[in-house]
Order: structure tokens, then sequence, then C-alpha cells
């Protein structure tokens, strides 16, 4: 399948379109105004030569830029703002000026040790920044020509954005220096593959998949790993000596720096033995995706959002080089995440001191890790799984991480985040503006504003819809027939709330296609009709059939792909429409602390208790009455003006013994205030 990029896809839904105009109009500035008060950007301009400053943040924290550029770009592309873009032409015009001449761009290494590259690669990210970095400058590619898609001919010199000229200037850097290297030339941090082969598709240039793919398959293979993150940790702790050292010493010329804090962590329940786990996966390599190569890896451990990365990279590769193998292993490691080490919400990673995997059903709902980056990390690996296999569970996994562990990152007005998303929440944890390692905000903002590239896709004689969010898409004519000027798909969605949809084809003239429209697993039936004529139902695939037993008790699996085949005429129109019961997730009986609990949900949203809504209700002990429960519009619970988004559907119901419970959508908890949480109730 070919994706649609943003040029082609006009998003107009009711739950989506709001949360892309905040995010347009106050995330992104939100963002920059933190990254400029956190001195993420004044690290460019010292580097460049430009002000007398120390430097300040973590050795990665040039990411942190990349990412606001990468979202920043995106949003430009689809709502323009004059001061956005002075911004965006800002930061471009000075990450110009910071690069050195052969490309290299790591502030840590240019301000405090001249001269040194890739050191401590394990554990110092310099190549994951240097991913970010290529990432951001192709978006502003995007923005300014009107496609990521590649050209007829790769570009030559002095063609392309200013933005683009960076990018392969650092890639044409790891090119010369890297592609023959051992595998030790490996990132801790999982990125920089994955920009590499979008950097490829637009350009056209081969060293730049074939060093992605040495990248991948590198890793694994460096010989007496415990011992060379023995000794990168210690040269790590070495170099940070000499940092803090001279940083007293310009504290000491510079009296009104001393005040200067980087915001504080995030807060996790910790569970017992966390820090002995975390040594024995840092030695073992499974930290950093370095136990086994990617082809031998059918189970997932580790950093949870190093491993989405590495897994998305894997799953590019697979469509780029057509590696059957290489898909048979992802398909077998996405299996055992989803049914053995996912959380009901979708979210990834049970062990806080790692920010990733535990054993199989180690899922504690209380000391659930789940970084928001992760559930981003996980849409991109299903978009590309979905789009290599053209198999539906891999969109409905995305569907259920999108509105659940991904959404609930982002606060209502766009302005406050949740770094880790447990499952239940006693106190203590609590959104914040910004955090000292500030990952998330601005990957979800590049991801919201991406979003609808990740609806449709289309083939030589086939459209696919992959998610119902109301748009406007232009699908491109077929290969094979160069009088045909393609067509446009306008799509009208109740989702998440309402399981209906309404497509209409606009096109000049009549066009046969499949249409492809993907049936989710929550739902119990489904209904299509073709200019108000049903279409006949096929047969329900066996798997389908067949339910799946997870950990969590949410099953993809059982979604899928229907085809309707015929020659659409202008204006012909489709109308599905798919049953929204409120569903009991059961999870195993492996699941400790999750026994004798579930899960609420209705249609692809989790639902929880918080005590905002329930006054006087032990949200961890009382019993939920499931003959009482019934989904309603929260306009008709709170009245207008309420405290929740508007628009929000609730569940409500009692409890055994008659008092009124409310449960709010998971993603919306945690906006009013501090407050106890529990998705995982006892029914």
């Amino acid at each position: 399948m070919n994706e649609l990029d943003l040029h082609h896809v006009e998003v107009e839904d009711a739950f989506w379109s709001p949360r892309l105009e905040m995010n347009a109009a106050r995330a992104i500035l939100h963002q920059w105004d933190q990254l400029e008060k956190t001195c993420c950007i004044d690290n460019f301009r010292i580097a460049a030569g430009e002000k007398d400053a120390f430097r300040e943040g973590w050795f990665f924290a040039d990411s942190d830029a990349y990412k606001w550029l990468d979202a920043a770009c995106r949003i430009q592309t689809t709502h323009s703002s004059p001061g956005l873009r002075e911004r965006i032409d800002t930061l471009v015009s000075l990450l110009a000026r910071a690069q050195q001449p052969d490309g290299y761009l790591y502030t840590y290494n240019q301000i405090h040790f001249p001269g040194q590259r890739w050191v401590n690669l394990q554990i110092e990210h310099e190549l994951y920044c240097l991913g970010h970095l290529i990432e951001g400058c192709l978006s502003y590619d995007e923005m300014e020509t009107g496609s990521d898609t590649r050209p007829a001919s790769p570009p030559v010199a002095g063609e392309g954005s200013q933005a683009l000229a960076i990018a392969c200037k650092a890639a044409g850097l790891l090119v010369r220096e890297l592609l023959e290297a051992g595998p030790e030339y490996s990132d801790g941090h999982e990125e920089i593959e994955l920009a590499l082969i979008k950097l490829h598709r637009r350009t056209g240039d081969l060293g730049y998949l074939d060093l992605a793919q040495r990248l991948i398959e590198r890793r694994g293979r460096i010989p007496h790993f415990a011992l060379v993150i023995r000794k990168q940790e210690s040269s790590r702790q070495k170099r940070h000596r000499q940092v803090q050292a001279r940083r007293s010493a310009y504290v000491a010329d510079h009296p009104k720096h001393a005040s200067f804090r980087l915001p504080p962590d995030n807060v996790s329940k910790q569970v017992r033995f966390g820090r002995q786990r975390r040594l024995l996966s840092a030695l073992s390599g499974k930290m950093f995706q370095q136990d086994r190569p990617v082809r031998e890896t059918r189970v997932p451990v580790g950093h949870a959002v190093r491993f989405a990365y590495l897994q998305t990279a894997a799953a590019m590769l697979a469509r780029e080089r057509g590696d059957r193998e290489l898909q048979v292993a992802l398909e077998a490691t996405w299996r055992h995440m989803v049914e053995r080490r996912m959380y009901v919400t979708g979210g990834l990673g049970a062990l806080p001191a790692i920010e990733g995997f535990g054993r199989d059903c180690e899922l504690d709902p209380e000391a659930s890790y789940s970084e928001t980056c992760a559930a981003l990390g996980s849409l991109f690996w299903n978009w590309e799984m979905a789009l290599l296999t053209r198999e539906a569970r891999y969109a409905d996994l995305f569907e259920w991480q999108l509105y659940n562990a991904a959404s609930v990152g982002m606060g209502r007005h766009g302005t406050t985040y949740l770094y880790n998303n447990p499952l239940t929440c006693r106190g203590g944890i609590e959104r914040r503006a910004w955090f000292a390692v500030p990952c998330c905000p601005s990957n979800l903002s590049r991801t919201w504003a991406a979003l609808g590239g990740y609806l449709l896709s289309a083939e030589e004689d086939s459209a696919w819809v992959h998610q119902y969010a109301g748009c406007r898409a232009e699908i491109p004519p077929t290969r094979s027939h160069d009088n045909e000027s393609g067509f446009r798909l306008r799509v009208e969605s109740g989702f998440p709330w309402q399981g209906c949809a309404h497509i209409e084809l606009q096109a000049e003239s009549p066009v046969e296609r499949t249409l492809h429209l993907r049936i989710p697993s929550w739902t119990r039936g489904y209904q299509v009709r073709v200019n108000g004529r049903a279409w006949e139902p096929i047969p329900l695939p066996q798997d389908r059939q067949t339910p799946v037993a997870t950990a969590c008790g949410y099953a993809p699996h059982g979604a899928f792909y229907l085809p309707i085949r015929r020659t659409w005429a202008p204006g012909d129109t489709v109308d599905l429409e798919l049953p929204m019961p409120i569903v009991v997730r059961r999870p195993s009986n492996k699941v400790r602390g999750s026994r004798g609990t579930a899960a609420i949900t209705r249609g692809p949203v989790v639902y929880c208790l918080e005590s905002t809504d329930n006054p006087g209700i032990d949200l961890f002990g009382a019993r939920v009455d499931r003959k009482t429960l019934r989904a309603e519009p929260a306009s008709e619970v709170l009245g207008e003006g309420g405290e929740l988004e508007a628009g929000l559907w609730l569940v409500r119901g009692q409890t055994v013994d008659g008092r009124p419970l409310t449960m709010i959508p998971y993603f919306a908890w945690a906006n009013r205030g501090p407050s106890q949480m529990n998705v995982m109730v006892r029914v």
C-alpha cells in the first residue's frame, strides 16, 4: 500500500478537528516556550558561537528541538500560521549555522567535548538525535515542496530546501563513517534507522537505505556486551563529572545562572527489585535490544520506546526490500506483545525502572509505566505493518492505542501532559507543563499533526479505509490507466462515540476500484449499504470466529477488511453501521494485581473511574453491578458547561449496593486537578 501525504488528506471531524486546532493554536507554541525556558534552543546558539552561556539539559536534549520542528512543520502544512512559520524558519536557520561543515550536529559534544564523536553510543544517543534531526528536516521539506514521496530522480546539489540539505549532510557523514563499521557502532536508542529509510524514500539514495539495514542487522552482535556497556557507563559518568565541574566554574563567574533548574522528573510506582532488574537488563543487552539479532527476535524486551522504534524501522525495511523472513519475525514478535505483554489500554511497559517490558503477564495496573512515547512508537509500527501485510489487526490496534494509550498523554488544553500512564492511581500523578525529559509532548504533537496520513491508503486498484475519522482525501489514479484522473473520498464519522460512517465518492467519471473497509474487533456485527441498498455480507474469516485469549482482555486479531468491488460512479455512497456494546474485558488469571477485576470498554474507548466524579466511592474496592451499565453523552449527565470536555460519552452505572457511578474515557482523566483513578474495577 501507499500512504497519502498530508497535502492530500484534510481532516474534518467532530472529535479530531478540535484537537488538531488546539495542537496548532496552543500546544506547539507552549512547547516552543518551554524549549526556550529550559535552554534547549540556546544550546544551538552556543554551538553556533552566537551566545556565551552554559549548555543545559540532558546529553540528548537536541532531540526535543528536532521533534518540535517535526511537529511544527506538519502543523504548518495543514494549519498555516505566520507566527509558527517564523519560529520554524528561525530554528532551521540556527541548525544550519550550528551544524559543522561535514554534517555533524550534536551540541553536547560540540560544546563540552569538541573533536569527540561516536562516544558511548549505547548511552548518549548521538545517532538517536541525528535521526530526529533528519525526520524534522524531512517534514520541513514536505511542507515546502508539497510531497513526501520519492521523486523521479534524486535531488542534486543545491536543490531542495535548506532543511533537506541539513539532513543529507548529516546522513552523508554517517554513511561515510559508519557504513563499514562494526556492530558496536549502533545506537542504544533506536531512531536513526527509520529516519534513514525515510530519507532514502525522499531522495532515492540507496546509501541511506544500506546504512539503515546495516544498523538494524548489527543489533545483538556486539561481543561481550556486558563489558562494553560497563565501560561506556564509566565513560559517561566521567564525562558527566567534567561537565558538572565546568558548570560550577561557570556559575561562580555568573551567579545569576545558579538558579536555573530543569523541571522535575515524572512520578511512578517502582516494583520490587526494580534496580536489580534494570542492571540485569542493561548488562544482557535487552534494554537496548542488543541481546539478539532482530531476525531472531520473537519476544519484546527492554525499553519499550526503543523496541517500538526498532520494530518500525524493521517493518519499513521489510517493505522496501520485500524481506519475507524479516516480516515473519515481526509478526511473531507483535503477537507475543499483544497476547502477553500489553495492557488493556494498549500501553507498553510494566517496569518503571527500565521504562519497558516485564515478564509475560506481568501487568500490574498501578506500576504500569506505559510511556506515552511507547504508545506512539507502537502506532508507527502498526501503521507500517498494516501497509506491509494488509492485515486489519494492525490498524485495529492502531485505533485502540490512538484513543487510549496515546491520547491520554495530552491534556485537554494542550499545555499539560502525562509521561507515564498507570491504570490505577491512588494519588501523586498529575499532568505537568513540562518534564526534565520532555520527549512526549512534541512526539504527541507531531503524531496528531500527521493524523490525516494514517486514515487511508491506496494501491493500484484499491483504496483502504483504516481509521474512521471525518476527512476529505484525494486518491491518486492507477498507474495502468493513463487517462484516469483519480477521485476523492469524503468521510463522515461518528467515532469514537457512535459506530457509524458515511463515505461519498467524488469523481469526474466512473472508476473501477475495490474499497476495503476495516471491520473492528470490538464490534459484534456490521451493516453496509451502498447507495442505500444493503451490501451482501461476507462470511467471517476463520480467525474472526475463533477468539484469541490475551493477558489483558483486548484482542485485535478478529478485525478484518471488508472488500467492496464495483464500478463507482460520481456521488456513490457507502454507509457503515457498527454496534458499540459496552464490553467487560477480564484479564487472564495469570496477571497479578488484576485478579478479580475487569476493564469497561465501549467501541475503541477504555473507561475509568475518577474520584472527581465519584465522591465517597472507594474506586479500588467498590463492586460494579454489570447489569446497570449504560452509555450516555456527557452533556446529559453533567449539563452544559460541565468540567469535562464537551461531546464525551460516559458510562453510568451503580455499585451492587445501589450507589451511582460515573466512568469517563481513560484519555480524559487528570484534567481537573489531583485525583485518584482506576481502570481495573471489580465487576
